[in-house]
């Protein structure tokens, strides 16, 4: 079992998240810290320039709203927004608060991902903890 888990979310269509919540949740010893994390992609220079100032204001607290509304029925949940590239922001997040077990859903890929997504296979491929996939 373990105390502190990390379930990565994503609101990319098709992406359904409760499995990973039940998962992480199953695996979850008495008292332990679920954290559900989303990882806002950085926007490039050239194109944050024709957005609307308060898009990302209004899309971040979208987001956290999201997440709160998730987090409510999961005992010793939690929910962060952070800003990053997915993979390696979710490998640093895991790795300063001392994540022991990490439960991501993947897409179903197309040949180019060979067997996992790009985020997925990054945070399998590097993470310092055990690491459960989802599809």
């Amino acid at each position: 079992m373990y105390s502190n888990i990390l379930v990565p979310v994503s609101f990319d269509e098709g992406r359904d998240v409760s499995g990973a919540i039940e998962v992480a949740q199953a695996l979850a010893a008495d008292g332990a810290k679920i954290t559900l994390l989303h990882v806002m992609e950085h926007i490039p220079a050239y194109a944050i320039s024709y957005m609307p100032r308060e898009y990302l204001l209004e899309s971040r607290k979208a987001i956290d709203k999201e997440l709160a509304d998730m987090v409510e029925d999961i005992p010793g949940g939690a929910s962060e927004v952070i800003e990053g590239h997915a993979g390696r922001t979710i490998l640093d997040w895991a790795g300063e608060h001392d994540v022991d077990c990490i439960v991501i859903a993947s897409h179903r890929p197309g040949m180019q991902d060979l067997l996992l997504g790009s985020t997925a296979s990054m945070v399998v491929r590097h993470a310092a903890c055990a690491v459960h996939v989802i599809r």
